[in-house]
């Protein structure tokens, strides 16, 4: 029981980093094409991701 729980809980650590790495690209991307692509690949970890709000 305890192996499963652990595997859902480092499954949403592990997606949460790369959420935090993915917006600090998405904060430092230059061009609108950049930050398309960065956009694009958060909403595929995180559907409801709205990037105008902070």
């Amino acid at each position: 029981m305890t192996r499963i729980r652990n595997k859902e809980i480092n499954r949403r650590r592990q997606r949460r980093k790369r959420i935090g790495k993915l917006k600090e690209k998405l904060a430092a991307a230059k061009t609108e094409a950049e930050r398309e692509l960065i956009i694009n690949q958060i909403k595929k970890r995180l559907p409801f991701f709205d990037p105008s709000k902070k």
